[in-house]
This record gives structure tokens, C-alpha cells and sequence, in this order.
């Protein structure tokens, strides 16, 4: 990862917990992001220019916060990272989530596709993903974010088939 990217990944998750932050409250997070604020303001620059955040003036500071593109990349973001909050032990339960995007929405779908294989899901019939892995938190999230009301649905089950069950167990390996 080059040290723009860095940079970039660095505010896209600080913004990731916040609705929005002053474009100066950013440049003083020297802590976090080094101080170098020439790479600060050409990272927000480019993050602007790619549509990941955008800013938002007020007559005391200026601020930048997240797009819908940009709360997806920070989902992507999440589950490309090496150090993970969520437990990979399996503790019973299957999560599966059922999607069901329009074709003139279909950038969105493919991104939701890769999200869901980046965290571990497969794919068992055409819109039904399935995971032993608790990841259900992050794509409740992700649904709340892109307004996937109807599109999106997510069940939480121990019990399946005992055919399905097998099945299940050789793909994941349990």
C-alpha cells in the first residue's frame, strides 16, 4: 500500500465513526495520521475527486464526511483488514443473507457480491449467501446505509437440513 493510500484509508476510517469531522480538527489528529499535512489535504483532495467524501461548509469550519461510496469503501476497508473484531469460531448459528438487487442497480449488487465473499460467504443459490462467520452486525449496517429495505434480508438460524447441514460442513470445513 503506498503511503497516499495509507493516508486515505487512515481518514476514511476516522470518518467511518463519525457522522462528520472539521477538515481542521483532521489536520490536528497528528497522533494518528502523521504530521504531515500536505499528505493530509492531498489525500482529502483525492478522496473528494474519487466521491468517497464530500465537504460541508458552515459559517464556523468547513467539514468532510462520508458519501454512500464512501461508507461502502469503509465496509470494504473493514474486512480487508488484518486484525479482525469479529470471532471466526463457529458458535452454531448460520447467517444468511438474501439478496435481491434490480439490474439498474447493479454496481451496488456486485459490490455487496464481493463484500460478502471478502467476509467468508458462499454463495448457495443464486441470491442466497450463507456464513458460520458473525458478520451479520457489519451487513445490517451496510442494509441500513444503502436504504436495502426489501432488497436485503438477513436470518440468523441454528437449524438446517441435515442434507444441507453436510453440505454446509464440507464447504466450511467443520
Amino acid at each position: 500500500m503506498s503511503r497516499k493510500e495509507s493516508y486515505s484509508n487512515k481518514i476514511l476510517n476516522i470518518l467511518g465513526k463519525k457522522t462528520a469531522i472539521s477538515i481542521p480538527e483532521l489536520h490536528n489528529l497528528g497522533v494518528e495520521l502523521s504530521s504531515n499535512k500536505y499528505a493530509i489535504t492531498r489525500s482529502l483532495k483525492g478522496l473528494r475527486e474519487a466521491g468517497l467524501i464530500e465537504n460541508i461548509s458552515s459559517p464556523q469550519n468547513e467539514y468532510a464526511r462520508l458519501t454512500k461510496e464512501g461508507r461502502k469503501k469503509v465496509h470494504s476497508l473493514e474486512l480487508n483488514s488484518n486484525t479482525t473484531l469479529v470471532n471466526t469460531s463457529w458458535d452454531g448459528f448460520w447467517r444468511i443473507i438474501l439478496l435481491d438487487l434490480p439490474e439498474n442497480r447493479k454496481s451496488e449488487r456486485e459490490s455487496l457480491r464481493y463484500l460478502l465473499k471478502k467476509a467468508g460467504f458462499v454463495c448457495l443459490k443464486n441470491s442466497a449467501w450463507i456464513s458460520p462467520y458473525p458478520y451479520e452486525y457489519l451487513f445490517t449496517n451496510i442494509k441500513k446505509d444503502l436504504g436495502l429495505t426489501t432488497e436485503m434480508m438477513i436470518i440468523i438460524t441454528q437449524f438446517v437440513d441435515e442434507e444441507t447441514k453436510k453440505v454446509l460442513f464440507e464447504t466450511f470445513g467443520r
